[in-house]
């Protein structure tokens, strides 16, 4: 007998995406990829979490968010730094200040730091993050941070490094310095006398 397929329980609301990218629940107020801004969603709640849908697909998933019971009129606000990626890419200099992107990864909120203080940092920062649109997101973080190891963090190099991860090449090693106490005060030399007396040594050896 075929089993009965779990119960996926969950209370369904329409809503429409308010201009800043945002779906109102429970006071709280959650993002929704910028594509879906000003059109109507549909937002499953579930016990732990909340599900945005529209045509038919699910657009994004949040963790859902309660207010403790002395916090009744608090609201928070939910933003994945990913559904702003368009808007950014129209606006780079929203970057600087926006609140989607106050909790970037660390890899990327060190090489904005860097990147911010040079001519054109906001378009290239933003082009470095619309990577994870195309990539994996881990590639593109691991990338980032050699680059910044390397000290050459542009986006020429994260390309270039991202394209051998994917590729699965080899990355260039840095040389290895050996420690102080390990390095040669005197360069070896070649000692061919040595040999040739280490030579007739077992020559004679054998002789006997």
């Amino acid at each position: 007998m075929q089993l009965p397929r779990p119960f996926d329980g969950f209370v369904e609301y329409a809503k429409r995406v308010s201009p800043t990218c945002l779906v109102h629940l429970d006071r709280n107020r959650y993002s929704v990829p910028a594509s879906f801004a000003n059109r109507p969603v549909s937002v499953r709640v579930y016990p732990e979490r909340i599900v945005v849908a529209a045509e038919g697909q699910i657009v994004c998933e949040h963790a859902r968010v309660f207010a403790r019971s002395h916090e009744r009129k608090s609201t928070a606000t939910v933003f994945d730094w990913r559904h702003y990626l368009a808007v950014i890419q129209r606006k780079p200099g929203a970057l600087r200040n926006g609140a989607p992107f106050a909790e970037l990864p660390p890899a990327f909120r060190a090489l904005q730091q860097r990147l911010l203080k040079t001519p054109g940092g906001d378009r290239e920062m933003v082009e470095i993050l619309a990577l994870v649109l195309q990539h994996d997101e881990q590639a593109v973080l691991t990338a980032v941070e050699l680059a910044l190891e390397a000290g050459a963090p542009t986006k020429t190099h994260i390309l270039n490094l991202l394209h051998r991860l994917v590729d699965g090449k080899p990355m260039d090693t840095p040389p290895i310095k050996a420690p102080q106490a390990l390095t040669l005060t005197t360069e070896p030399q070649a000692n061919v006398e040595r040999y040739d007396a280490l030579r007739k040594t077992r020559e004679a050896r054998h002789a006997s």
